[in-house]
This record gives C-alpha cells, structure tokens and sequence, in this order.
C-alpha cells in the first residue's frame, strides 16, 4: 500500500488526472449499467416466470423480447429515412418540397394504376374487409409501396433521394437483424459450451456457486431458489435419460428404432399433404378469383383469401401432429424441442416459398406483346409490389388472429373443463404444457414474414412490433391460468442457441424472395420509387454515375473479380487461423484442467501417508 501511495505521489499531474478520471468513468459506466437494467423490458415478469416455470420457458420470453426491440428498431430505420421523408414532401413541413419523375422510355399502359381505395359510401363490413387483407383505403396509405411515389425530395437546399434511401434502408435492416442475430448466437454458443462440461463440475458450480448472496428481496430470492432447483431437477433428468439409453438392450434398441423410421415416414407424408394443399389452394385462386362477381361478398372473399387460410391452418394442425409423434420417440427433452422445430419450420416456411413461388409465376407470366414490354403482368399487377405486401400482410393478420382464437377458445375452455368436470376423457387429457418448440416457431414464422413484407410494406415492423407486444402477455396469462409445468425440465442454454440459429436459418430464407423482387423482377412503372429504373437494384449504378470520376474507378474495383477473390482468400486464412487457435485453447484448457486433478490427486495421496504415519 505504501509503495502504491508513492507511486501515486510522484507520477505527472497528468497521470494522475488520467487514473481519477478512468476510475470515475468506469464508476459511472457501471452505475449507469446497473440502472438500465432497471429499465429493461418485462424484466420483472421473466424472472417471475423463470422462478415459477424454470428457465427453458423463461428463454422463450426473453427471445420475444428481443424481436420486439428488433422490430422496434427496424420501425424507426424505415420511418426515418422512408416515411418521414415523404411525409414532409408531401405536406411541404421545413419548407420541403418533392418532384415525380415520369418513367422514361415505358408505353402508357404499362403506368395506369388505379388502387381499389373505396368512394362514396359503403359498408362497415367493406372497412372490416379492408382492414383485413390490406385492400380498399389501406392501399393508399404509407402502408404499402405504392404510396412511396416520389423520386426526389428536397429538405431545404438539400436533395434527399428517396429511391437509393429506400433501398439502403432494407439493406440496413437486413444486416442489422444478421449482425444482432449473429452476436446473440455467439453468446448463446458460449453459454452452451460452458453448460457443455462435466456434468460432475456443473453440479459443483450450481450447488457451491450458483446462489447470488447480493439478493435481499425475500421474493427474488425465492425466484432465484426455483431456479436453482429447476436447473438440478433438469440435470438430474438428463442424466437419467442418459442412464436408460445407455442400459437399453438390443431388442429395445430395435423397437424405438423402428418406431422412428415409422413416425419419420408419417411427419414426411404429412409435409407432402401440406404442400400440395398449398399449392393447389393456391392455383385455385388464382384462376378463380376473376370469375366471381364482386356482388357475392362471401364467396369472393373466400376464394381470395383461400391461400392464407389453408396456411394458417397447416400451420396450425402440422404442429400438433409433431408435438404428439415426438413424444413417442423417446428423445431427451431438449433434443425434442430442436427436432420439433426442425421438423415445422420445413412446413411454415415452406408455406410461405410456396406462395411466394406462385406470386412471382403469376407477376412474370406475360402471353401478350403489350405485357412483354411492361416486363410484368400490368394487367393481374399493376403495382405488384403492394400486392406482395398486402399478401404478406394478410399472413400477419391472420397469424395472430388464430394465436388470439387458440388461447380463447381452446386453451381457456381446455382449464375449465378440467377443473369443474370430473369425466375420465377430460381428467384423461389434464391441463396443458407449455410447448416451446410450437411458440416459438409462431414468433420465427412471423418474423420471417415480417423480413420478407417490410420492403413492399414499410410500415409491417410497426405492426410486429405490436403484435408481438400483445403477444407477451397472451402468453403469460395463458401460461400462468392454462398450463401446468413441465414433467420434464428443459435446459435454457440449449435453447437460446438454436432458437436464434432458427432465426437464422429464416433470415437467411428471406433472403430469397427479396433477392430476386430487388434484382431480378422488372419494378412496377405506375407506382413506388423505383418506377423510373428497370429494376430496384438498378437505382444503385445510376447513382454511382453521379460520383466523381476516381470514387466510380474505386467502386467498380471494390466490386470486380480482381478485389473480391484476394479478400475471399485472406478472410478464409483469417478463419483458418481463428479455428486453430481456438483449438490451442482449448488443448490448453483441457491439460490445465487435467494438472488440476492430478494436483488434486497427490494432495489426496499426500494426506493418506500423512495419516497412515500418524497412526504407526
């Protein structure tokens, strides 16, 4: 202490001022750290939920957390530099003003858009209608593509490009959402090496390290005591799974194989029956959904909404029929939630490629000269941008309407019948569990739409965001009154990590159908920002032609096949070199670890010939 002191004493007035101001930064950082996790969303109600349910349950909150901040973030990037702008331009705010530029070298017919917005007076249930599928008054709206018509706007003296701004933004969005999902896996990845260990040292850490002594709330020390023990009873289950696999005979082994080869052979059959309902509920309404008269209301409706609603109902049904063949598989707990949710996720987003799939054969299929030199079925689409979104909007909808219908009408009538009736068949059934495979592919189905449908519908984040909101506490009330915990604890760390590695896997899918609308499929000429260029991507060289002569040399470097494969190659060496590094580490963790117990054994060798001596 002394020689600090005198250290201290003769350094320079500047170190000096250096080490206070380090130290009182980094107080400030952790007291500002300490007070924002005070204000971290629904974070009382998650460590609720963790203590009464364990923290597999708890870890499917925490994901809907993060995709309503998400989508709250991807609101804010589109508002800002999509819908602010426009907003401004249109009512002329800060002295703004806008110009549309007519499409250049494109025949008439192929700019006449006249959006189904509704005149004079009509119906309630016409709004209800509309309301519903995205039609009538919403199609005029910022909700939807076609609304964004403007090429340039003006702030002032300053020239705001509109189209370039609509496409940076849905690049950004997309990065922002992989680089955030990225992040978060690699945490996970961490945690689910950590929890990867001996068993005998987990068991270690949670009884000698795992209590908090910093609590002092009777409550959060009763939650953190349940978690604890959920986290013992789930080792304490996995081991005994262990134990029966490992003690199977060989005619067990063939029975459960065999009855797994049977229920693969029975998931595949019912994959096949959904696609195939898919594909020809889709085609039906495409061919039929021009030859009903607009007069009968209901049939019209139906025969236009058919697709989404046989995808939501194999969404629906698929699900179950999963959940109930896995429990006759015999896999551990938290092997079962990752197959479920392989198994689905082939349906759910396969739904949506399906539809997708007819959408763009249906926009590109061109029989006349007059299509062919639109490049785009004018006639069916004359803005088909807003019709992928308002399709991508009705998937929304109607996906969180029957997530509603499911908790009211099944799941609360369920607890009911179960508490005041006393029949076999009912008490047989019981109350529910909370399925996490099934919940959590709900919210990964919605955010992939969410992906997709916030190009052709810039306000679609908004909406998810709420959506997702009313979700959390549908969810946990239904949790609290309508289920029961579960007879198998499952593990938090595993979960967390192919959660995200699902979203990936639908980040990545949507990827696809975004792709093709931005590069490959001909823009709409009578709507949207991108109406004077051949395509979205198009925008892109046209404004690099503005840049200055060496800027454009530099671009066109950046991208050309002399830039790209040098730096393919040094970043695979840079990842070479990253994986054998990870794996010295790791060889060196391991002969620590076993010096450790050699250590530990000669103590224990040493004090046995310590007490032998002292007995002779």
């Amino acid at each position: 202490r002394d020689c600090q002191q005198a250290d201290i004493k003769y350094l320079s007035g500047w170190k000096q001022w250096k080490r206070t101001s380090s130290k009182s930064l980094k107080k400030v950082l952790n007291e500002v750290k300490e007070l924002l996790s005070y204000l971290e969303l629904w974070r009382h109600d998650i460590h609720s939920i963790e203590g009464k349910f364990g923290t597999g349950i708890q870890s499917y909150f925490s994901f809907l957390r993060f995709l309503v901040l998400l989508n709250f973030i991807i609101f804010m990037l589109m508002f800002s530099f999509v819908i602010l702008p426009s907003i401004f331009s249109n009512y002329g705010i800060f002295n703004s003003s806008f110009a549309k530029i007519p499409p250049k070298n494109v025949e008439p017919h192929c700019t006449v858009y006249k959006p189904s917005g509704n005149k004079g007076l009509v119906y309630f249930y016409t709004y209800l209608k509309d309301l519903l599928s995205g039609t009538g008054f919403l199609e005029v709206t910022s909700l939807f593509y076609g609304y964004y018509t403007i090429d340039a706007a003006w702030l002032g003296i300053l020239r705001y490009n509109l189209p370039l701004a609509y496409l940076l933004a849905t690049f950004a969005y997309l990065a922002l959402s992989l680089l955030w999902i990225i992040k978060r896996s690699v945490e996970g990845f961490k945690q689910n090496l950590v929890h990867a260990e001996d068993q005998f040292q987990s068991y270690c850490n949670k009884v000698f390290a795992g209590w908090d002594f910093c609590i002092t709330d009777p409550n959060a020390a009763r939650l953190k005591h349940r978690s604890l023990q959920y986290e013992l009873q789930t080792d304490l289950e996995e081991e005994r799974l262990k134990r029966k696999m490992a003690d199977r005979t060989m005619k067990e082994k063939l029975r459960i194989y065999s009855l797994r080869i049977l229920i693969n052979i029975v998931v595949i059959a019912v994959l096949s029956g959904c696609f195939y309902s898919i594909y020809k509920a889709t085609v039906f309404s495409q061919e039929n959904s021009n030859d009903i008269s607009n007069t009968n209301f209901q049939a019209n409706l139906l025969v236009q909404y058919l697709p989404s609603m046989v995808i939501t109902l194999a969404n629906f049904i698929a699900p179950q029929i999963f959940s109930f063949l896995i429990r006759l598989e015999d896999y551990s707990p938290a092997f079962e939630i990752k197959l479920t949710l392989m198994r689905c996720v082939f349906v759910r987003l396969a739904n949506i490629g399906v539809l997708l799939f007819s959408l763009w054969s249906q926009i590109s299929y061109c029989a006349t000269e007059e299509c062919k030199a639109c490049g785009y079925n004018y006639e069916l689409y004359p803005c088909w941008e807003s019709e992928v979104g308002q399709e991508m909007y009705k998937l929304m909808i109607f996906d969180f309407i029957i997530i509603l219908a499911v908790t009211l009408f099944v799941d609360f009538p369920r607890k009911l019948l179960v508490t005041h009736c006393s029949c076999k068949p009912v008490q047989w059934c019981g109350l529910q569990e909370f399925e996490i495979s099934d919940n959590v592919l709900e919210i990964i189905y919605g955010q992939t739409i969410c992906w997709i449908g916030t190009f052709f519908s810039p306000l679609l984040p908004a909406i998810a965001t709420i959506k997702y909101f009313i979700i959390f506490y549908i969810k946990k009330i239904s949790l609290i009154h309508t289920c029961k915990p579960a007879a198998r604890p499952v593990r938090a760390s595993s979960s967390n990590f192919f959660f995200l590695v699902v979203l990936l896997i639908g980040l990545i899918l949507a990827f696809i159908p975004l792709g093709i609308g931005i590069a490959h499929i001909p823009s709409s000429k009578a709507c949207g920002p991108f109406r004077s260029f051949n395509t979205s991507w198009a925008v892109v060289p046209h404004t690099i032609l503005g840049f200055p002569t060496g800027l454009q040399q530099v671009l066109h470097g950046i991208a050309s096949e002399a830039f790209a494969v040098p730096f393919f190659m040094v970043m695979c060496l840079i990842m070479i070199y990253n994986i054998a590094l990870a794996g010295a580490h790791k060889r060196v963790v391991e002969q620590l670890r076993e010096q450790l117990v050699m250590e530990s054994r000669d103590k224990q060798f040493l004090i046995r010939k310590i007490t032998e001596a002292q007995r002779h």
